[in-house]
């Protein structure tokens, strides 16, 4: 039986910026029956419950924060929010906050420790936006809950009753709802999120392992159908901050896939959704790649795109490749499915490729893209007509690192090359002060605009934050 999830908040979602503030929503969760939180800000706000399950209520109120020396209160407590987004901006990307097994088991204070000196950070420095890249949960035990999910995917039951789809429906919605609010009830996080106001897009372990490159009689099973169901609805409530019937208003497009762009002075901030209609043959369905293909147009002179997986990486198609002369290697192939980089998705890959550098060439812009997943620390360039497209990849702040060999096999494949679109090679680098293209720490990104230029740093759990990155 699923345990009671535990009273948290406040959380902030950013829904629009400008000269004039920001607009965001802010949810905190209350056991059910309990009175609803009391936000304010210079009066009360109304307060909505957008959800019950799990023995608790989500509540939700919307708010616009003036651009100098804003505040609001939840049940009493002030949270400071830099709201200023014209000059001077400071934005954090974060990815892969969890580890497959037993990650709610781990002490909290090794667990959260990025998340601990990033909430001091957003205090101190004034972090407008909190970016998260895919992964905010490992849901993986989530399946775990139910005994006709307990073995999915490798035992897939036959076709569900009415009575089955619903009954395991209720206990992987609750299983859901109590992880997200476990989670973020933990110190560190929550101080992080309730201060900085965050836009999220989802990637695999947000559903299961590998989602969209199981194999087919998996995926396209009732059990699959209704856990998808559980955890989208998840998505929208704990990432979006919306009721599950609502399509947040930063989403592009109607088709099924999520994907979102904010403008803020200077700077567009987008992410096309890579797992809602991916499957083993695509990673964007055609719907989707027409809803977002538009939100590449009219972007303001800075552009950060998050490719939940990276859009530029070594040839891992040829790792991908050698696996599958082996069964000893098949419990891995869905990870490396899950790559651009797949043989799999070679010609879509140059598609987007193609799409980002058409923004990069553009006379007065320059695109970055942002990614995680990978668990390492990375950064990788594109040669195009004006210069270099960047990627910057920060993976994970609370996932373990790693072993060190990894990182070291992987920058020695980095030195193959890799070339997708003709005349417009790829080349990994070290991060500052580094020696290898892939850093085995735990880490976050900083990204900083002073002076209408902008710079990137890591902050690696052992190295500390990385000498600033021209962008």
């Amino acid at each position: 039986m699923t345990q009671t999830a535990p009273p948290t908040g406040p959380m902030l979602f950013l829904r629009a910026a400008g000269d004039w503030g920001v607009r965001v929503a802010v949810t905190a969760i209350r056991p059910e029956g309990a009175p609803a939180p009391v936000f304010a800000t210079d009066t009360p706000l109304e307060a909505e419950a957008i959800a019950t399950c799990a023995g608790a209520t989500l509540w939700r109120a919307e708010m616009t924060l003036p651009p100098d020396g804003a505040s609001y209160t939840c049940d009493g407590t002030e949270y400071r929010v830099s709201t200023n987004v014209t000059g001077d901006v400071t934005l954090a990307f974060v990815s892969c906050n969890g580890q497959e097994h037993g990650d709610l088991d781990r002490p909290p204070a090794d667990r959260n420790a990025l998340w601990t000196h990033l909430a001091r950070r957003i205090e101190d420095e004034q972090v407008q936006v909190l970016l998260h890249g895919g992964d905010q949960l490992y849901a993986d035990e989530v399946t775990q809950a139910h005994p006709l999910s307990r073995n999915w995917p490798n035992d897939v039951p036959a076709h569900l009753t009415g009575e089955e789809w619903r009954d395991l429906k209720d206990t992987l919605s609750a299983e859901f709802f109590r992880r997200y609010a476990t989670q973020w009830a933990q110190e560190g996080y929550t101080d992080a999120v309730a201060r900085a106001p965050s836009l999220c897009v989802w990637d695999d372990h947000d559903i299961c392992d590998g989602w969209g490159s199981l194999r087919r009689k998996a995926q396209t099973s009732d059990v699959a159908k209704v856990l998808y169901a559980a955890a989208r609805e998840a998505y929208l409530l704990f990432q979006f901050g919306c009721r599950p019937d609502e399509r947040p208003e930063i989403c592009i497009g109607r088709g099924r896939a999520m994907a979102w762009r904010v403008d803020l002075p200077g700077v567009t901030l987008m992410a096309p959704d890579l797992r809602a209609t991916r499957s083993k043959s695509h990673v964007m369905s055609d719907v989707a790649w027409a809803d977002f293909a538009p939100a590449l147009r009219d972007t303001q002179a800075q552009t950060f795109l998050i490719s939940s997986v990276p859009a530029l990486g070594p040839r891992m198609s040829l790792v991908e490749r050698a696996m599958k002369l082996t069964r000893h290697m098949e419990d891995y192939e869905d990870d490396l499915r899950d790559q651009w980089q797949s043989y799999a998705h070679r010609p879509e890959w140059r598609r987007f490729l193609t799409a980002l550098m058409e923004v990069q060439d553009t006379p007065g812009h320059a695109l970055t893209v942002l990614s995680g997943e990978i668990h390492l620390a990375m950064r990788g360039t594109m040669r195009t007509k004006t210069g270099h497209l960047h990627q910057l990849t920060a993976s994970g702040i609370s996932h373990p690192a790693p072993p060190d060999g990894l990182a070291t096999a992987l920058s020695l494949l980095a030195r193959l090359g890799e070339a997708p679109v003709k005349g417009h090679p790829i080349r990994l680098h070290p991060l500052p002060g580094k020696t290898r293209p892939y850093t085995s720490q735990r880490n976050y990104l900083v990204l900083r605009r002073r002076d209408d230029r902008w710079t990137a740093a890591w902050q690696l759990e052992e190295s500390g934050e990385t000498a600033p990155l021209p962008l």
